[in-house]
């Protein structure tokens, strides 16, 4: 796990993702914006500066290699309920939306993310829900969206949710490694 430590004003923030460039370029630029910033490359990490010190706010990385982020989410609302939490991912969808809103992340944003959507996301107090989107989703998204609904209704085990899906398991893991289509 990395320490870094930016003025906090803003608050303490856990970073949470295993892409370290990405994560390095995220704690410059929310230090920069006030926020008192930690890092962590793991669930497992995240966990543990949860423990150490709850945070004001994370933002956290939906598929970790040992796991995911909404784990860490989960862990933190249970140490520190009032603390503010999003999830990012370049693997969004439906059903690990609603897991992650159920679990207490505030937001689920689509990687890439800018500072400035992830410090509105955070600081955001407002009762008003998002505007509906103003194109529906293509085929191609909807189609992405059902795979992942049961590939998380099976427990993200690939076996079962190709028997379900009647697929090959071997195509079925070539569309969950692949990153989500374009609205």
């Amino acid at each position: 796990m990395n320490e870094q430590q930016g003025s906090g004003d803003a608050g303490t923030l856990l970073l949470v993702d295993d892409d370290p460039p990405f994560l390095n370029r995220l704690a410059r630029a929310m230090e920069r914006r006030g926020f008192d910033v930690r890092t962590a490359g793991s669930v497992s990490d995240g966990k543990a500066a949860v423990d150490i010190d709850p945070p004001d706010y994370a933002v956290v990385d939906l598929r970790l290699g040992d796991g995911s982020g909404v784990d860490v989410v989960s862990h933190l609302q249970t140490v520190r309920p009032e603390s503010r939490a999003i999830i990012l991912t370049g693997y969004g969808n439906i059903a690990t939306a609603v897991a992650a809103v159920k679990v207490g992340a505030i937001d689920y944003l689509p990687k890439p993310a800018d500072a400035d959507a992830i410090e509105t996301a955070l600081k955001h107090m407002g009762a008003d829900p998002p505007g509906p989107p103003e194109l529906p989703m293509s085929p191609d998204r909807v189609r992405w969206e059902h795979i992942q609904r049961i590939y998380e209704q099976c427990g993200r085990n690939v076996s079962e949710t190709a028997r379900r899906l009647r697929m090959h398991r071997r195509t079925l893991q070539r569309i969950l490694a692949k990153y989500a289509p374009r609205e």
